[in-house]
């Protein structure tokens, strides 16, 4: 696919991106862990569009996709969430992102720059101290370009609860 960069809009998800944005979803988590049945994909499409809608509704979720000639080819979503404080500042507002996701033949043309940019903007205008991601090794340099580095606190998580 031939794509004129400079061409691209970048513009806030709508209510009516939300499915696309599922499906998109679904086919990063397919790309990282493997498929999975149509069962569970039914239910995880439903539960994504749920929380999609909620959480966009409430303030705590925002997100962006790039679009070229009416085609959708990326997404970059940001859950906002308020943290208590410590010796640094008293509290908080944290940015996490998530569901940063270029459809393969759009990759590797700058559209998740794009996507990033904007993102680190909207949350420097919400007022966000901090942000954080998870990253594949393919995005680990797209990150580190923006500023991103390792966290000033050990991370470690533990999987109370897994579901397949």
């Amino acid at each position: 696919m031939n794509i004129d960069v400079a061409k691209v809009k970048i513009r806030k998800v709508e209510a009516a991106d939300i499915e696309t944005m599922t499906e998109y979803r679904i086919d990063y988590l397919t790309e990282l862990q493997g498929e999975r049945g149509d069962e569970y994909k039914t239910t995880l499409r439903k539960d994504l569009n749920n929380f999609f809608r909620m959480t966009i509704d409430k303030g705590s979720f925002f997100a962006l996709l790039a679009e070229y000639k009416g085609e959708i080819l990326a997404f970059g979503a940001m859950v906002i969430k308020l943290i208590p404080g410590d010796f640094n500042q008293s509290s908080y507002i944290e940015g996490d992102i998530l569901n940063m996701y270029t459809i393969p033949v759009a990759r590797r043309k700058g559209i998740s720059s794009l996507i990033l940019t904007q993102l680190l903007a909207e949350a420097r205008n919400m007022g966000i101290s901090k942000v954080a991601l998870h990253t594949s090794k393919d995005g680990e340099q797209l990150y580190r370009k923006f500023g991103f580095e390792d966290p000033s606190y050990p991370y470690l998580e533990l999987i109370l609860r897994r579901e397949v």
